[in-house]
């Protein structure tokens, strides 16, 4: 089989369309190691991508006051057992523009594999941009993912950031995102993964409410079991008038696993309001129950439960 066909499995291993990478009308990028190997524009869209000696170099840019109705797809992955991966990426959203990216990150082989993004990201004054990204790390917990982006929010835009590793082993993930966000404008971010073996979860998230009447939501919802570990670094800051932030943290533990929340909140205007919640145990006593009365084992409602927190 060629790298596109085995992307393609792996994409679709990891909950991926592959009918959608291989449309004439569907805008795409797919990169397996440092080698594009498919890519397809729309009007409206540009993108460019760079061979690194390790990865990819790519910019992308929305022109102002598009509205893309089809989601741009997105695939990165490593077919070897060993290998770096790293991605240099740049997004510029024009003013007024709408779009939304699904990206999947497929390792379905790794034993000894370096995911490392580099990320920067400017949503234009009324611009819409969503981001949603599932991984799937393959079943030998051989992967270190450990993206870092930096986004930067316009009067009166939207940002939404979604990162979804439910399936496989998690391996060790460190997660390091940091949004500011001008007046009126919206931050969301949403990170949900499940630990087991020895795997290792890392999720850092920082908003900063910069603009008079800024929101933002940090929400996290993280399942680990054996011996593995999971650590939730959330910051939310009000730094001007009428801002309001919020974070939002649910850490499910189970076996010898060791689970940490440390939010922070900052308030440096009068009139902001920052809030947060956490919240770490072992699964709901009353669901684990009345899936227990329907004839399921423990271990079958537990999973059942923890995928549902997930989301899936």
């Amino acid at each position: 089989m060629s790298d596109f066909d085995l992307i393609m499995a792996a994409y679709e291993a990891s909950g991926g369309d592959a009918e959608l990478l291989q449309s004439p009308t569907v805008a795409r990028l797919v990169v397996s190691g440092n080698e594009v190997i498919g890519a397809n524009e729309i009007p409206g869209i540009s993108m460019t991508a760079e061979q690194l000696p390790d990865g990819v170099r790519i910019h992308l840019s929305v022109a102002p006051g598009t509205r893309v109705t089809e989601p741009v797809h997105l695939c990165f992955g490593v077919l070897p057992e060993k290998g770096t991966q790293r991605i240099e990426a740049s997004f510029e959203i024009g003013a007024r523009a709408s779009i939304e990216f699904v990206a999947h990150c497929t390792f379905p082989n790794a034993v000894e594999v370096e995911h490392l993004m580099e990320g920067t990201i400017h949503v234009g004054p009324g611009a819409h941009m969503r981001y949603q990204e599932t991984h799937y790390h393959g079943e030998h917990g051989g992967v270190l993912v450990n993206p870092k982006v930096r986004v930067v929010v316009d009067d009166w835009g939207r940002y939404y950031s979604g990162f979804n590793l439910s399936r496989g082993r998690a391996g060790k993930v460190d997660f390091d995102y940091e949004v500011d966000v001008a007046s009126n404008g919206l931050a969301e971010l949403d990170a949900k993964a499940m630990g087991s073996s020895d795997d290792e979860i890392i999720v850092r998230e920082t908003i900063r409410l910069n603009g008079e009447g800024a929101r933002g939501l940090a929400k996290s919802r993280i399942a680990v079991r054996d011996q593995a570990r999971s650590d939730v670094f959330g910051t939310t800051e009000g730094n001007a008038p009428l801002a309001r932030g919020h974070i939002d943290c649910v850490e499910i533990v189970r076996d010898r696993a060791v689970a940490n929340a440390v939010p922070v909140v900052r308030v440096t205007d009068p009139q902001a309001q920052v809030t947060h919640e956490a919240a770490i145990g072992t699964v709901d006593k009353k669901e684990l129950e009345t899936l227990l009365a329907r004839g399921l084992d423990e271990d079958a409602a537990v999973d059942i439960i923890v995928r549902g927190m997930l989301g899936e």
